[in-house]
């Protein structure tokens, strides 16, 4: 198959896969806001975001090793497997050791048991998923997603509405989701088949780890700079403001919907393609296709940003759209980041990931600890976005040693000059009408800046379809 293709039919996978599922978690945000106080929702964000936190750790990353060895045609996938296994087992078993410590010091106000439940599983799960993943099931993959988001908007409405569980009815909600995605990926496919105790191997053991455990350090820079805002808001501006900062961030969420879709078909395009003589053309015209869409999707979410949120939030969260401008831009340059990441694991030069996003996390902690008690939740939206704009930058220029990737720089500096323009509008608090008619505007502006490549997308969907 063209590797074009593939790339689009991956996406399409998954896509159907996601999108339903990102779709049913932004719809169930009202019924978080309705049920749950800007404090108790504050909360229950603090142990999600601690969870993704903690995963890198006592796992070790393997899951990252997973999917990398595993497309190793030169690797036994049976000794990926049984290895990765046997690491995640031990570091689960290191973090049951901790419990009765965090315990006796009343970690999390008795919540502490949610947390491990919900990390261990979700240990389990996304080794599950990345070796699905790496068999190109990506329709199983897709399914599992559809599965597990389904339950958690089921039980959720049940939990919150019906039987009035408020916080530990969300918590339940998690669990049951990710138990419901572990059976379904282990009924469909040949993994536990594959789990040989016969296989354990050290020397290969010490080569996923050298591949993973670099990985731990960086997912933990990418949480400081996702989320390590929410404790600076915390600390600073309380509970509340940290619950409507929970909030903003489910918006820029309409735009992850794509960049993790993406980011799933294009890891496995970038791996298989990382050999071929004209690499750097196709990555280089794939960043061009990301660049524009996503600039295109800020725009786009900016124009309908105030009446989307007068429409699906309760009005005590309103004041959350001033967060949301600078979430969106953050997830523009991590998404950026994130597709010049993907270059390091192609070539299993995983140390690079860990050094650019040692750099990114220590500038987020210290823009956080400037900017957070003087503007608030708009600082910690600032911080986040100029990490990642530091990190993209620098690997902007690193990875230059695997892969050249030209940046259509034109392109990029239009837009963004549109963008900020629609910000400040977004600020000057103009009429209804005023606003909205100039947020339009400079967003049509946009498309017009794009037509050829609109016209180019237009042209292969008509063919595709035409074929079909």
């Amino acid at each position: 198959m063209n590797r074009y293709k593939k790339l689009i039919a991956n996406s399409v996978i998954f896509g159907i896969g996601n999108f339903g599922s990102k779709i049913i978690l932004i719809l169930l945000v009202p019924l978080y806001t309705f049920y749950l106080s800007s404090s108790e929702y504050g909360t229950l964000d603090i142990i999600t975001i601690t969870t993704s936190m903690l995963l890198p750790f006592i796992s070790l990353s393997i899951y990252e090793a997973v999917l990398r060895f595993v497309m190793d045609k030169n690797i036994s996938i049976q000794s990926v497997v049984t290895n990765a296994f046997a690491m995640t087992t031990i570091g689960i078993f290191i973090a049951i050791l901790i419990y009765p410590i965090l315990s006796y010091f009343n970690v999390l106000n008795g919540l502490l048991i949610y947390l491990y439940l919900i990390l261990i599983l979700q240990a389990i799960e996304v080794i599950l998923s990345q070796y699905t993943r790496a068999i190109d099931k990506v329709k199983i993959y897709a399914i599992s997603g559809i599965l597990k988001t389904l339950t958690l908007g089921v039980s959720n409405i049940l939990l919150l509405t019906v039987f009035k569980q408020g916080i530990n009815g969300y918590l339940y909600s998690i669990i049951f989701s990710n138990m419901v995605s572990i059976v379904y990926f282990a009924s469909n496919t040949d993994l536990l088949k594959n789990i040989n105790v016969s296989k354990l191997n050290m020397k290969l053991m010490k080569n996923m780890l050298v591949y993973s455990i670099p990985l731990i350090p960086n997912a933990f820079m990418w949480f400081l700079m996702n989320a390590s805002n929410r404790y600076f808001i915390l600390h600073y501006k309380g509970v509340e403001i940290n619950g409507l900062f929970a909030v903003a961030s489910k918006i820029p969420a309409l735009l992850t919907i794509f960049t993790s879709i993406f980011g799933k078909s294009w890891q496995l395009s970038a791996i298989e393609e990382y050999n071929a003589e004209d690499k750097s053309k196709f990555y280089t015209r794939i960043f061009y296709y990301y660049q524009s869409f996503l600039l295109l999707g800020t725009s786009f979410i900016l124009v309908l940003l105030k009446p989307l949120l007068n429409l699906i939030f309760a009005e005590a969260y309103y004041l959350s759209w001033q967060y949301i401008p600078f979430l969106l831009l953050s997830v523009v340059f991590s998404s950026f980041s994130g597709f010049l990441g993907t270059n390091y694991i192609a070539a299993k030069e995983t140390k690079g990931v860990f050094k650019t996003s040692l750099i990114g996390g220590l500038f987020s902690l210290v823009l956080n600890f400037i900017l957070v008690p003087i503007l608030g939740g708009i600082g910690a939206g600032l911080a986040t976005m100029f990490s990642f704009i530091i990190i993209w930058i620098i690997r902007v220029y690193d990875t230059k040693r695997f892969i050249k990737i030209t940046i259509n720089m034109k392109n990029l500096v239009t837009c963004l000059l549109v963008i900020i323009v629609q910000i400040t509008i977004l600020f000057l608090e103009l009429s209804v009408l005023l606003e909205l008619s100039l947020l339009l505007a400079l967003f049509i502006l946009l498309l017009v800046v794009h037509r050829y490549l609109l016209y180019e997308f237009y042209t292969i969907g008509k063919k595709m379809l035409m074929r079909r």
